[in-house]
């Protein structure tokens, strides 16, 4: 099923790289890049201050990953970069790192800024952010929409010298002046794909235009649509673009296969009996819509089985709660929707199911990304009824890999 070619398909590699190269080529070929071709090895070599390389160490990274190696030193050089590499490859580490080795930490003022899509993801930054920089005392804040503005405001006011964020309650904070622009030297934006596709691309040109004009930037993507580098043409100078290519965005240590479920209303049958596997470990089960989420949770429940449940209609603190739970393992299997892919970094999850197959192939490696997080094993699943074998084929190509059935010993596996 998996091999049959669909006479055209939704997603157009072609297209997609033709686009790219027409943008680099408009403004005088390549010369809108530079390229930085160094490679550290270890942690050791990229001349970092000894409090910062206690905090990674303490963190738990031993040896950095392949975007580590070559994304954090042009950061700390002080030069504008792209970088891009799939979700779970240690690209927050390597901002994080960036930013922290060049703080002034004399001066408790804001000179970072760091906006994400959502809420999730920034609060999961200000964790590591706060995390690797245990030993230099650090002071960093999450700025999140769902939140008291007057707590903002207070602790802002307090002295900060990184602030995370999500676009709309950081713009509202520079408004009021309630975090000031003036130091701020670093700006980051993550899932930057991401935010454009949420439509944030306005909120982030308000944003730029209130920051100094000398602010080093650092654009961060899993995928790098050609907008994503359109957006990153007016604001920065000769960025360094690091670069892991889409056929080399290997989902490499997640083993991948597909259910052929035929029908829609056979996938609650078909989940139903591998609850006992999800059970064993921890494991998230993504579906396209916030109803869906909904109704599995409560068929699930209706057959005694335990499960969690996340999306964007559930206010903040209820959503905080849950992720707690499944965190810390008390809870074992998580419903959610794309949404929350890629705020969700949780160690132990080794299995994903794609209960829904996502609607864009992008979001495919933003997903399963999350089961076997850098350099560990994982599984995905995926339910494929008649109508999905078109976005299966295109999701293949799209990453390069083959997607076998689901063998019967799947347990095995985990």
């Amino acid at each position: 099923m998996a091999g049959l070619a669909p006479e055209v398909s939704q997603f157009d590699a072609r297209h997609y790289d033709s686009k790219m190269s027409e943008i680099l080529q408009a403004e005088g070929g390549q010369d809108f890049f530079t390229s930085y071709d160094e490679v550290f090895e270890s942690f050791d070599s990229m001349g970092l201050q000894e409090n910062l390389l206690r905090g990674i160490y303490a963190y738990g990274f031993e040896k950095p990953s392949a975007i580590q190696q070559r994304g954090i030193v042009p950061f700390t050089k002080g030069l504008d970069v792209i970088q891009q590499a799939q979700s779970g490859t240690g690209k927050t580490a390597t901002f994080c790192s960036g930013i922290l080795q060049q703080l002034d930490y004399t001066m408790v003022e804001c000179q970072a800024l760091v906006l994400a899509p959502t809420r999730e993801l920034a609060q999961q930054i200000e964790k590591v952010m706060r995390a690797l920089g245990d030993y230099l005392g650090v002071k960093v804040h999450a700025c999140v929409g769902g939140t008291s503005v007057r707590e903002d405001q207070r602790i802002l006011s307090s002295g900060v010298h990184v602030v995370v964020g999500t676009p709309g309650r950081v713009f509202d904070m520079l408004r009021r002046q309630a975090l000031r622009a003036d130091c701020i030297k670093m700006f980051v934006l993550d899932e930057a794909d991401e935010m454009l596709s949420r439509g944030f691309k306005d909120q982030i040109y308000d944003i730029f235009q209130l920051l100094p004009s000398k602010v080093q930037v650092g654009v961060f993507s899993a995928t790098m649509p050609p907008e994503a580098l359109e957006i990153t043409r007016k604001f920065m100078d000769k960025p360094v673009r690091i670069l892991v290519k889409r056929d080399e965005l290997t989902l490499e240590g997640i083993k991948q296969f597909y259910v052929n479920v035929e029908k829609e209303e056979w996938k609650l049958e078909t989940l139903c009996d591998l609850y006992e596997t999800l059970a064993i470990t921890q494991s998230v089960i993504f579906v396209n819509t916030r109803r869906k989420v909904d109704w599995l949770t409560d068929k699930m429940r209706s057959r005694d089985h335990t499960v969690s449940a996340t999306h964007g209609d559930m206010d903040q603190n209820t959503r905080d709660i849950i992720m707690r739970e499944f965190r810390s393992g008390s809870s074992r299997v998580l419903i959610t929707t794309d949404l929350l892919a890629r705020g969700i970094d949780v160690q132990q999850v080794s299995l994903v199911i794609n209960y829904d197959l996502p609607t864009q192939p992008e979001n495919y490696l933003h997903r399963i990304g999350r089961s076997g997080r850098f350099g560990r094993k994982g599984v995905a699943i995926n339910f494929v009824t008649k109508d999905d074998e078109r976005m299966l084929f295109d999701i293949q190509k799209f990453y390069n890999v083959v997607i076998e059935e689901l063998p019967s010993n799947v347990a095995d596996l985990l």
